[in-house]
């Protein structure tokens, strides 16, 4: 079986004697046995941690569950910082979540939560960190600011909690290259291995937006809101 890995921008070729086995156990090989430098990332083998997270074929994978077939095309992830072969630097990714400080607010209520209520994110909860969606997503070769699925899902799994404070002010923090910046094309839930859907939680952020006074930025100063999506009355 033939394996190509995308390395500082060039192909390298590998043959390896293995089959129906998945693409960490083809890497593995290929650095103990082949090339000892080459460079990737691993954890629990399990489909967790979400560390192995790279690109196959031009999509979005993790090795430890990806089964490998002759001649797949193995790159790091887009749209990130590449720190060595398929390492990339999710420090960018990270900081997202921090402009729009997408956790609980330590104002929270002291609410009882029901079943339903505790139903309403728990797929979120399940986010495993692996930048899939991150990398998946096209708003970010024309907007390098963008918020992205990644935090907007974070966000979402925080603001849908019903013992959150600060619903107004963690729905503002998404206005600017956020909510009204997605174009809804669903690329970011069909990578996510979770089956989290960033573009179904992006939407109700919007209709919540909606029901705070927010609206499309981009519209300007227009029906009595302001440049910043909020509203100027």
């Amino acid at each position: 079986m033939k394996i190509e890995i995308r390395r500082d921008n060039h192909i390298h070729e590998y043959e390896v004697q293995l089959k129906d086995t998945t693409l960490l156990a083809v890497l593995q090989e290929i650095k103990t046995k082949q090339d000892s430098s080459l460079t990737f990332a691993s954890g629990c083998r399990s489909g967790v941690c979400g560390s192995c997270s790279m690109r196959v074929n031009g999509k979005e994978v993790l090795a430890c569950e990806y089964k490998s077939k002759d001649a797949d095309l193995v790159e790091p992830l887009k749209n990130v910082p590449i720190l060595r072969d398929l390492v990339v630097d999710m420090d960018k990714a990270y900081e997202f979540n921090v402009r729009a400080k997408a956790w609980q607010s330590s104002l929270s209520k002291n609410a009882l939560l029901t079943p339903e209520d505790e139903k309403r994110n728990e797929l979120q909860s399940d986010c495993i960190l692996c930048a899939a969606c991150y990398s998946a997503c096209p708003v970010y070769t024309v907007n390098g600011e963008f918020l992205g699925p990644f935090t907007l899902t974070r966000m979402w799994r925080y603001v849908s909690d019903m013992r959150e404070n600060n619903e107004a002010e963690k729905i503002g923090n998404i206005q600017i290259n956020g909510v009204w910046d997605c174009t809804l094309c669903n690329e970011c839930t069909i990578a996510c291995p979770q089956g989290i859907s960033s573009k179904a939680d992006i939407e109700k952020l919007r209709s919540k937006s909606a029901g705070l006074g927010f609206m499309d930025p981009n519209f300007g100063n227009f029906g009595g809101f302001g440049f910043d999506g909020s509203p100027s009355f």
